[in-house]
């Protein structure tokens, strides 16, 4: 594992049906893709920006999670089954090929309080986001380097995550699902890493950049 340099300082699965089919990883087109709209939702259930149930709290009565990040010895509040398998992915090659992740610099769920729930940030209230070295927020927090290594590990989603960097209120520490609890997509994707986590040299960390899939 290799720490890569950072422009700045910053303070300090569920079970997934076995019989998927996963589809191949597509170009995401993270840059060029809008930011998914806020999705209906039921009256007298609140939801978060992407359509995910929001959570009052987590580890009671609650469908989010305190989760250890293999590999990390960082621990976060997530939202269990395919949000978690996508996600915890997310942070993993982050840590490895990004920037080494320390105490502080990887967030979860959080309680909704006056955020709008239009809002990509709400979706920590779902605990389908993540804020990833919190204090990157502006534009320009990372090296030319670092963002193409992004790039890949959105790519790797398939779009089925979202960097709050290519948002118009841009925030480079936000990381969101784009599928709501009802999409086939997650389905398609998030077993796969699940899969390359019981394979030698496939989980996260793996060289697995690819410029094609970049492109």
């Amino acid at each position: 594992m290799s720490a890569q340099l950072n422009r700045r300082s910053v303070l300090a699965v569920g079970t997934a049906a076995t019989a998927a089919v996963l589809l191949p990883v597509g170009a995401a087109g993270a840059a060029d893709r809008p930011a998914p709209t806020p999705r209906p939702r039921p009256t007298g259930i609140p939801r978060s920006q992407n359509g995910w149930q929001i959570q009052t709290r987590a580890n009671h009565v609650s469908t989010v999670l305190t989760r250890s990040v293999a590999g990390t010895g960082l621990r976060v509040d997530i939202r269990i089954g395919l949000p978690e398998l996508l996600l915890l992915h997310v942070a993993r090659r982050f840590h490895y090929e990004v920037q080494e992740l320390r105490a502080g610099e990887l967030l979860g769920w959080r309680a909704i309080g006056r955020t709008p729930t239009t809002v990509p940030a709400s979706n920590l209230s779902s605990g389908t986001a993540l804020r990833i070295v919190p204090g990157a927020r502006s534009r320009g927090s990372y090296f030319p380097q670092q963002v193409e290594r992004i790039r890949d590990i959105l790519a790797d989603c398939a779009g089925t995550v979202r960097w709050g960097g290519d948002d118009d209120s841009v925030d480079e520490s936000l990381y969101y699902l784009t599928a709501g609890p009802d999409s086939g997509e997650l389905l398609r994707v998030a077993p796969k890493f699940q899969e390359r986590a019981n394979r030698l040299g496939a989980g996260a960390g793996a060289l697995s950049a690819s410029s094609a899939r970049r492109s």
